[in-house]
């Protein structure tokens, strides 16, 4: 059997994007390239790799072995790119980053500050939900995760570097938009749409109202934050998500901010990544700046952001 390098770094991009095309984008190849490497791979191992089941791919048993392999293989080739990075100090690497749903609102803007100073950055940057997002962990997939507070009976190192505040919100013309000081139980008789269950801002909520002795009445279950925002917008209920992915709708006046009794819920944002690992110069770099430069980043108040929004 002969297996070459090159098609195991093929295989282990094509099974963790589940994509060819993203697979050839990545590797700057032609998707016909990348399909007859792994063609070639299927033929040296005798059986088939993907099954291919409508427009998605899926791996085989098979498949899953080889990735597996092609994986830690993988992992071996940036384990040693970081030690020669080491000897030559961080001028450029390959960043790898994982960031939840409600993380997406800050990651670009983190890295847009992050690359201007190290400009020879290549990002991978992943979007997932919260379950998806500690396997990747757990598997070392990552150089690092932002995500809410991560559970503590797992091989992970984390570090808070940001608040991250709840909020309740409505629509402008919502009642309770005018009303100053509401009370917590005055919320018991709206409806509520909220993220899954699972998710960190559910968990966190769910927390909450649960110290309170409290049960909201949850009308509607969302997986995303922008599926959220346009449930609320079109007057179905109110939500309570992360501020951070409210600013554009703040700045066009299209929800508004509840002022209810013990909100915002002030949790915190985190770095994690897994125990023991041995983190590159740029990966390093990335983690220094995040927790040195991420509230300056951020401390620009929602209220300049309507203001400016309002002069155009």
């Amino acid at each position: 059997m002969k297996i070459t390098f090159r098609q195991l770094r093929l295989m282990e991009s094509v099974a963790r994007n589940a994509s060819y095309t993203r697979a050839s984008e990545e590797l700057h190849l032609t998707q016909p390239a990348v399909s007859t490497q792994i063609k070639q791979l299927e033929q040296e191992v005798g059986l088939p790799l993907f099954e291919q089941l409508g427009k998605k791919i899926f791996l085989t048993e098979a498949g899953k072995e080889m990735y597996a392999f092609s994986r830690g293989i993988a992992q071996q080739v940036r384990d040693i790119e970081s030690v020669f990075d080491d000897l030559k100090g961080v001028k450029r690497g390959n960043l790898s980053l994982t960031v939840t749903s409600t993380g997406k609102y800050l990651a670009p803007y983190l890295l847009a500050e992050f690359v201007k100073l190290h400009p020879g950055t290549q990002v991978h940057l992943e979007v997932t939900n919260r379950e998806e997002l500690l396997v990747k962990l757990q598997e070392n997939i990552p150089n690092m995760a932002i995500m809410g507070k991560p559970p503590s009976n797992l091989e992970l190192t984390s570090q808070a570097f940001m608040k991250n505040p709840l909020v309740i919100f409505s629509r402008p013309d919502h009642p309770l938009a005018q009303t100053k000081n509401i009370p917590i139980s005055q919320l018991i008789n709206e409806n509520f749409i909220q993220r899954e269950r699972g998710s960190g801002t559910r968990n966190a909520v769910e927390s909450f109202f649960e110290q309170r002795h409290m049960k909201l009445n949850t009308s509607m279950e969302m997986s995303r934050n922008e599926a959220v925002k346009h449930a609320v917008m079109a007057g179905l209920g109110l939500g309570i998500i992360s501020l951070h992915a409210l600013e554009l709708e703040l700045a066009l006046n299209r929800i508004a901010i509840l002022d209810v009794e013990g909100f915002p819920v002030m949790k915190d944002w985190y770095l994690v990544y897994r125990s023991g690992k041995r983190m590159s110069p740029i990966a390093q770099a990335f983690y220094d700046f995040v927790l040195n430069s991420a509230e300056s980043i951020f401390n620009k108040p929602t209220e300049t952001l309507r203001h400016e929004a309002d002069q155009k």
